[in-house]
């Protein structure tokens, strides 16, 4: 019956979900993320990130790991949080409320510093999912264009918004 519980939890595709053994270690221990990812707060953001949205009844261990984190942690895993709300509230509102009020419950200053500057930051959200679609034009190329990019772009025209 867990597992079936397990999969009506999740926010995200099944390309996007972490693997269930990766969240039973992290379960059972959860200051082994802040090991693995020594002192390197992107990786952390979005692993965290990815692990809440994959299954948000983690949240007791990321109390535990607030708990065993130091306050530079504390921003990335509000930031991590906050992420992963985002990525819950299209798909399960429910998560995404259950996200909310457990940072408004935690009270640390540093992760709600860090979820509330998340909040305009939505760099590591469209741009997974936007990587795997199709046709995504390259930067490289948008000064030029043309069959063999050979032509100069109209530095002036506007560019075409994402869907």
């Amino acid at each position: 019956m867990s597992s079936i519980d397990a999969c009506r939890a999740q926010c995200v595709e099944l390309s996007d979900r972490a693997s269930q053994l990766e969240l039973d270690t992290f379960v059972k221990s959860p200051s082994s993320l802040l090991e693995r990812l020594r002192n390197d707060k992107e990786k952390l953001r979005f692993r965290l990130a990815t692990y809440i949205a994959t299954n948000p009844s983690v949240l007791p261990s990321v109390q535990s790991l607030i708990s065993a984190s130091a306050s530079a942690d504390r921003s990335a895993i509000g930031a991590a949080l906050k992420i992963a709300e985002g990525r819950c509230t299209s798909t399960k509102p429910d998560a995404a409320r259950k996200i909310r009020d457990f940072v408004q419950r935690i009270g640390d200053l540093n992760v709600q510093a860090g979820y509330s500057a998340a909040g305009d930051d939505t760099s590591g959200i469209p741009a997974q999912s936007q990587a795997k679609g199709p046709a995504q034009p390259s930067r490289g190329g948008a000064l030029l264009e043309g069959e063999w990019k050979t032509k100069l772009a109209d530095p002036f025209k506007p560019v075409p918004l994402p869907n």
